[in-house]
């Protein structure tokens, strides 16, 4: 599934430098959508910054380095999410996290449309 109307908008979101390999960084942009970068080794994802089991900032968990996957893990109940399809790996959450295009220009971070 594809947000046809935002699938064309690339906004800059941030820098590089911003977000160091094996951290996560809470955005919002200007559409108003709360999004979580995460640089796993050296490649950026973008998924909802709100845990879908309770609302809790993703931005606020931390990676797992678990067989090189890109696995991000909410700090308040563990539940663990799929950095590349947004899909639980972990209760309690049930549904999967938003995954949103990501583009990176030099140094310069873009986020575009909701893929799924």
């Amino acid at each position: 599934m594809t947000d046809e109307g935002a699938a064309d908008v690339w906004e800059f979101v941030a820098m590089l430098g911003d977000i160091p390999e094996g951290e996560v960084l809470g955005i919002e942009t200007v559409r108003g959508e709360r999004i979580c970068l995460v640089n796993h080794r050296g490649t950026v994802h973008a998924v909802a910054n709100n845990c879908t089991h309770q609302e809790f900032a993703m931005s606020d968990g931390h990676l797992l380095p678990k067989e090189g996957r890109c696995i991000i893990e909410c700090a308040w109940h563990g539940a663990q999410f799929d950095c590349t399809s947004g899909a639980v790996l972990k209760p309690p959450a049930e549904q999967p996290l938003a995954v949103y295009r990501v583009k990176v220009e030099g140094e310069e971070i873009f986020v575009g449309g909701r893929v799924s």
